[in-house]
């Protein structure tokens, strides 16, 4: 069997993150309610999600820009509301966010037994991630990564195509061989498709709007969507063999754009 190198994204792709992120966001509507009153749970989040996705494209995927957009929301509801700002409120607000990143991150399931099958199996695993390197780290080391991962981590603060493109570079990565696995749209699949590699997107259970967006680009090699890490290994052994997947493995958005194309080309003279 040919050896290949296999990138893996770590959150929502390895291990729990966004649900996290939801936990402590509905904690921070439940206070901002209270002193808003007039104000939705429902219109607090928008608010909270328009400043953070800002931010993203601002600073990249920080674990400082987090906590701001709480702080951001606040000042933005006093001033509009005519509130007085408290720094008392703001200091809770901020303490508040960070304590995302105080949670023991939980594996997703079949983490262990995909890597350790991968590995197992000679291929060269790689780790992925976005955010900044304390807090990815942290999430690493409690997961105890590094048995599979060995020193082939990198964290990216601005998770693209050029970031990808430099792994790439530093690994000497044939495209042929070479795989990138998450569930971000944005930062997984589509640099991973623009650099000519392998793709696999396992959609997370609850999403994180910054990572949705269309594919537009055209696959070189497999793009495949899978339900489960546990369906790696066996979907990237079927490549190898020569096996085609089936359409049902197949994004369905892809599969559309096939279909028009391929309609329009029968209509063709």
């Amino acid at each position: 069997m040919q050896k290949q190198n296999i990138l893996f994204n770590l959150d929502d792709t390895l291990a729990h993150c966004n649900k996290y992120f939801s936990q402590v966001i509905e904690e921070f509507a439940d206070h901002m309610t209270k002193w808003f009153d007039s104000l939705t749970k429902e219109d607090i989040k928008q608010k909270q999600l328009e400043i953070d996705l800002k931010s993203v494209d601002q600073h990249g995927l920080t674990s400082q820009r987090f906590p701001e957009s709480f702080v951001h929301t606040y000042e933005y509801y006093c001033d509009l509301m005519g509130k007085k700002k408290n720094n008392a409120d703001i200091e809770f607000l901020r303490a508040l966010g960070f304590k995302v990143f105080q949670i023991p991150v939980e594996p997703l399931p079949y983490m262990n037994e995909t890597l350790k099958r991968l590995k197992e199996a000679g291929h060269g695993l790689y780790l992925h991630t976005g955010g900044d390197e304390p807090n990815q780290q942290r999430k690493i080391a409690q997961l105890e990564l590094t048995t599979y991962f060995e020193h082939r981590i990198f964290i990216s603060e601005h998770k693209d195509t050029t970031a990808l493109s430099d792994i790439l570079k530093t690994i000497d990565a044939d495209p042929n061989i070479t795989w990138m696995v998450g569930n971000s749209l944005r930062t997984d699949i589509v640099p991973a498709l623009e650099m000519n590699i392998h793709a696999i997107y396992i959609p997370a259970e609850t999403e994180w709007k910054y990572n949705v967006v269309e594919v537009n680009v055209e696959p070189k090699g497999a793009f495949l969507t899978l339900n489960s890490l546990s369906e790696v290994p066996d979907a990237i052994h079927q490549h190898i063999s020569g096996e085609s997947p089936s359409r049902d493995n197949m994004p369905s958005d892809f599969l559309d754009t096939c279909d028009q194309e391929e309609k329009r080309d029968n209509l063709s003279p």
